[in-house]
Parts: C-alpha cells; sequence; structure tokens
C-alpha cells in the first residue's frame, strides 16, 4: 500500500493501535514506562500534525490511570530513568488543563534526578539495580523531560547538567575508529560484558545508538543556539550521525549490529532505522548536515515503508527487537522480533512525524 506523506502513516499506525489497546490498558500494565511514553511521544507528534484531537484524548486517558487527582505517579519501579521517560507526556498536559495536578506529577518525577545514583565521574546509572553502569538510552530517558524542565522553569542548571551528561557518555563509549558509541559502559568492571581496559561493551546495538541523536537534537530545542554549548551539541550530533550513514545497508535500513552487516546472523531492524531516518531528517531540517543526508534519510524511511505488512485497515511493524539489555554479538544477533511492539511503534512515529516536517 502506497500512502502519500509521511503523516499518512503514522496516522493508520496510531488508528491501529486505538483499536488495538484501551488507553489505560497499553503494556506493560501496572507500569508507568516508556514502552507507553515513547509510543505516546510519537503519538503526541502526530497530535500536533493532524490535530486529531482523539490522540491527545487517548494520551490523557493513559496517564490519568497512573496520575491521581492529586498528581501523585504510581506504577513506578524504583529509580529507572526507564520510568522518568514516560513523563514528557505532562508537559503538553500542563498546557491544556492547567492546575496542580500535572505539575505536581512532573514535580515528583523531576525530584528523582535528585536522589539519583551516579557513577564516580558523574555520569548517571542507567538503573538503580544496575549499579555504576551507564547505558545509551539513559540519554532519551532522562534528557529531554530534564531540558524541557529547566526551560520552562527558568533553571538554567538543568539543560546544563542534560549537557555534561552527553558529553560524558560520549566520553565513555565513543569508539574512535567506528565514530558509533558502544551501548553501554561499567564503571566497577563488575560486568562479564565490560572490557577489562576500556569499560565498554561489546557490541554496537542498534536501538541504544538511536536514542542518542533523537534525545540530543530534542534537548537541543530548549537551548539557546549562541551558546557554546548548543555549537559543541551540534557538533556532537553531526559526527554521530555521519558515523551512522556510513553503515546503511543497500536496501536502506540498519542492522541490529550496526558495523557488522552481512555478517551470519545479523539482521536488519526497523526501530533503529527509524530512529536513524528521525535525527538524519530533524539535523538536515536544522541545517546541521547537508542534502546528501536527506537522500539518505529519504532512502531509509522508503525501506521501513516496504517493509511493512498491512492487515486490512491495520499497519504492521515488524523486525522490531524486543527490549534487550547489554549482549554480546551472538546475544543481539538471537533477540526475538516482535509487531507492533510499543517503543518500535513509537520510534516509527517518530520518524513519520519528523520525514513530516523535512521532507
Amino acid at each position: 500500500m502506497k500512502l502519500n506523506r509521511p503523516v499518512d502513516y503514522a496516522v493508520m499506525s496510531c488508528e491501529t493501535m486505538m483499536r488495538k489497546y484501551e488507553a489505560d490498558k497499553l503494556p506493560p500494565e501496572e507500569w508507568f514506562h516508556y514502552h507507553q511514553g515513547v509510543f505516546l511521544s510519537g503519538m503526541y507528534k502526530t497530535y500536533e500534525l493532524t490535530k486529531d484531537e482523539r490522540y491527545m484524548t487517548y494520551m490523557k486517558k493513559y496517564v490519568d490511570r497512573y496520575v491521581n487527582e492529586n498528581g501523585h505517579v504510581d506504577g513506578l519501579h524504583g529509580l529507572q530513568m526507564d520510568d522518568i521517560q514516560t513523563g514528557i507526556l505532562l508537559y503538553p498536559l500542563i498546557d491544556r488543563y492547567p492546575g496542580p495536578r500535572y505539575e505536581n506529577a512532573l514535580k515528583q518525577l523531576i525530584g528523582m534526578f535528585d536522589d539519583y545514583p551516579r557513577c564516580k565521574n558523574g555520569g548517571y546509572w542507567h538503573k538503580d539495580h544496575f549499579p555504576w553502569q551507564m547505558w545509551l538510552d539513559g540519554l532519551y530517558m532522562g534528557g529531554p523531560i530534564k531540558a524541557e524542565y529547566g526551560r520552562r522553569y527558568n533553571q538554567p542548571e538543568y539543560i546544563a547538567e542534560c549537557v555534561n551528561q552527553i558529553k560524558l557518555m560520549r566520553e565513555v563509549t565513543r569508539d574512535e575508529e567506528t565514530g558509533l558509541w558502544y551501548h553501554a559502559w561499567d564503571e566497577s568492571l563488575q560486568e562479564d560484558w565490560a572490557d577489562p581496559v576500556t569499560k565498554r561493551s561489546s557490541e554496537f546495538w542498534g536501538r541504544s545508538i538511536g536514542w542518542v541523536p533523537v534525545a540530543i537534537l530534542d534537548i537541543m530545542d530548549h537551548m539557546d543556539e549562541t551558546s557554546p554549548e548548543y555549537a559543541e551539541l551540534r557538533e556532537i550530533t553531526v559526527d554521530l550521525l555521519e558515523s551512522i550513514a556510513k553503515y546503511q545497508s543497500e536496501e536502506g535500513r540498519w542492522y541490529q549490529v550496526v558495523n557488522k552487516g552481512g555478517q551470519e546472523g545479523n539482521w536488519l531492524e526497523t526501530s533503529c532505522s527509524c530512529l536513524y531516518v528521525a535525527a538524519l531528517s530533524k539535523a538536515v531540517r536544522k541545517g546541521f548536515m547537508g542534502d546528501g543526508y536527506l537522500i539518505k534519510a529519504k532512502k531509509g524511511f522508503n525501506a521501513v515503508v516496504n517493509s511493512l505488512i498491512y492487515d486490512g485497515d491495520d499497519i504492521v511493524i515488524n523486525n522490531v527487537c524486543i527490549g534487550t539489555g547489554v549482549m554480546d554479538y551472538q546475544g543481539y544477533c538471537d533477540r526475538p522480533t516482535s509487531e507492533n511492539d510499543l517503543h518500535g511503534v513509537g520510534a516509527f512515529l517518530i520518524m513519520c512525524s519528523e520525514a513530516e516536517l523535512t521532507f
């Protein structure tokens, strides 16, 4: 099926998911979690393009399942970035429904940073039960919500901390040869996957890298474009996206283990491809990268779209790696795939929204 515009694919996907799930039943149930947060972030971006109030209502229904009338957030599982991310949904609700409910919920989530554990170098742990570990995913889970809070509430130190976390992550995970960033870093060297010298994991996992440029570009939306820090993040983003672009497959998507396309067991993964297309599109739109990268973004978009399955009025996004921890090459290759997985659909919606604004 060939639709006219990127936003048409986003709408079809939103409609598919709304038929499949009641908002307050989105999985994993009883958990205020990034799976739902990423999906609904993508749905909100679709709302911004279409102004279809059903999407705002759907998002609100999910949030209201976990945020009570007094603004207390239920369904949190300790201190972890994966739960904080979902709070990004509160900003449009605060704008639409002024009052203490959503403001209090936001303060609760942002307040988690006050006691959030850090490595000795100052980097946030990814989760309280993964001590001394920094994961790429955390930049997206904790960064944009904190940056927006800093801009809205005139607390520039929050934005400065976002910049600091990006620089720390790059310092400990970036590979000089490829320009790619390893999935994780273990300061304590207690994990089997940690290299005894660099403390890094062993592979470049697609989706973990994908969160990074998407997060940085979102954080930059809340920064002073004339600041030295803005220029520094622009340089970091371009460097990473240029490196990612080198590993695009002939088909147009990217591999589960990014730099090992064609090796036995490796496969083309949809969610990372969506995130790369989204970031490349936005970087081109902001004037950071030239038209040659727009060609790569369009190639990636078309490859994702051509991989979709249609079931009547439903759109099926497949070849999405399920939630994944830090692994070796074989572990990443052996991960199961899912169809219309929430964070896979979320990445798809983010891609469609950025493509609609750029192409």
